[in-house]
């Protein structure tokens, strides 16, 4: 052996950056969150190398599994900056379970993404705790998901989180905006706010234009910026499931990222196009500051935020009476904001 060969140093993973005794202390604080979540369909427990879950068939004639995935985006940065980790979870699910809602699907099981640079139990525990209350919300079951410490690929104290949903649907009440037509209406229901699209946007306006900090009180909010930015996405799986099993629900449009000009077109059927009345339902406040400090156009606007709409049912015009005595008797908000028109895909805002 040679000089340069001889060594007195006994590495361990620790020393590189992973510290194993963390990650389990991580798993063991999460459990109880993990284990709320549970469906009686659920087999096994937190710990195995896959998630199990025994499909109840006989509730379906023939079940169709509808599939998502998605991430939080940058709105993590603002989770990151003010230090509160226990609802960014929340937006992780959301955006998964509403989109796999808007073709019919009632959500069966959810499995998480945690990529972090030094794992934290605490912290880990507190962004899971926020996954597992989002789950029980939408009545799905937090089945599996993957802790990853990755040192030296994040920043201290940053991460990444993204998603993966299941849901189940009747072949035949799979919605697939195949039967929208001119005459249709849209009912609007309320956003919780940005909900987490367009944060690259919001970011730049915020803290670049306009200079801001988390912690400022903005008084037309009546709360921090911080507060207001973190508001977690919209779940939206109890407030449309009962209609879509009442009604004859056309079209659903789950209001992400492209906003109004890039969502509602992607369930439109040849031979359509949509007018969107904007003054039809009270938009955030939230939306109407980040337009007047970035100076952004209201084309713009829509194309980037939910402007107050997260979700959109497209129903035949008889049954809007009904769905909105529905969602009222249930203290839900409903809008009616637009019509389907004769057209080719466009989206003609008023």
């Amino acid at each position: 052996m040679t000089d340069k060969q001889k060594t007195n140093v006994e590495l361990t993973y620790r020393d590189a950056g992973v510290d194993i005794d963390a990650g389990n202390k991580a798993v063991e604080l999460m459990k109880r969150h993990v284990r709320s979540t549970y469906r009686p369909e659920v087999l096994g427990d937190i710990g195995g190398f896959g998630g199990l879950f025994a499909l109840n068939a006989g509730k379906y004639r023939q079940p169709v599994l509808v599939s998502g995935t998605d991430g939080v985006g940058t709105k993590l940065k603002i989770a990151f900056m003010t230090d509160k980790h226990d609802t960014i979870g929340q937006d992780g699910v959301a955006m998964c379970v509403n989109d796999i809602l808007v073709q019919g699907a009632e959500p069966l099981f959810f499995l998480d993404y945690l990529a972090v640079g030094k794992l934290e139990p605490e912290k880990v525990a507190a962004i899971v705790s926020g996954v597992a209350m989002a789950c029980r919300e939408s009545g799905c079951a937090l089945i599996g998901g993957e802790t990853a410490e990755m040192a030296g690929f994040y920043p201290d104290g940053e991460y990444d989180i993204a998603g993966f949903a299941v849901g189940v649907v009747d072949r035949e009440k799979i919605i697939t905006g195949e039967k929208i037509a001119p005459g249709d209406m849209l009912i609007g229901l309320p956003s919780s706010g940005i909900h987490s699209n367009g944060y690259s946007l919001v970011r730049k306006i915020c803290f670049d234009v306009k200079k801001l900090s988390v912690a400022d009180f903005i008084p037309e909010l009546g709360r921090t910026l911080g507060q207001e930015l973190l508001e977690p996405t919209r779940l939206y799986p109890k407030t449309c499931l009962p209609l879509i099993e009442e009604f004859d629900i056309h079209g659903m449009v789950h209001v992400t990222g492209g906003g109004f000009y890039d969502n509602i077109p992607r369930v439109l059927p040849a031979g359509c196009g949509v007018e969107v009345d904007s003054r039809a339902w009270p938009e955030p406040v939230i939306f109407n500051l980040l337009q007047q400090w970035g100076g952004v156009a209201k084309t713009e606007m829509f194309r980037t935020f939910n402007m107050g709409i997260g979700m959109i049912l497209i129903v035949p015009a008889e049954q809007v009476p009904a769905i909105q005595a529905n969602l009222a008797a249930r203290d839900e908000k409903s809008y009616i904001i637009g019509r389907i028109i004769a057209g080719a895909g466009q989206v003609e805002l008023k």
